[in-house]
């Protein structure tokens, strides 16, 4: 497995491009029936009344968009041992129908575990921008990266 990504590939300070994703109203509207179905999700005529001004994604959805885009991006081709989980969330703006968002990925800290030497722990922020680089969503957490010499 030495061609996949492992906690020593990982450098503080280096961001990554994530790739794109262009959100489309069906798939707004398909993930909020089953999973939030606030009407804001749902209905393009009330949600222009709505504070979000617009149909536009569940924040939810724009959490799972963001995760297909880290798969995509470097997490298929990373020896991952997992996550403990996100430190911090932050939907910052709503994401409407047609915005294609653009990830990226920003290591923050790393560390290798004392007690299980072949884990690393790879703090990271992970970040979607709109077109116009206006950053919808803002996540930090943990990957759990495999360890290529402990």
């Amino acid at each position: 497995m030495a061609d996949l990504l492992h906690y020593e590939d990982f450098t503080v300070g280096k961001s990554t491009d994530l790739g794109a994703y262009r959100v489309t109203a069906e798939e707004i509207k398909s993930f909020a029936r089953e999973f939030d179905p606030q009407f804001f999700h749902l209905d393009e005529d009330r949600a222009k009344s709505s504070v979000l001004g617009g149909l536009s994604a569940s924040g939810w959805h724009t959490c799972g968009i963001l995760m297909r885009l880290m798969v995509d991006g470097y997490l298929g081709r990373t020896a991952g041992m997992g996550s403990p989980g996100l430190d911090e969330v932050k939907w910052l703006k709503p994401v409407y129908a047609g915005e294609t968002l653009h990830g990226r990925m920003t290591v923050l800290a790393k560390r290798q575990s004392k007690s299980r030497p072949e884990m690393g722990l790879v703090t990271m922020r992970w970040e979607a921008q709109s077109a116009e680089g206006e950053t919808k969503i803002d996540m930090t957490g943990i990957n759990l990266i495999k360890v290529r010499q402990p």
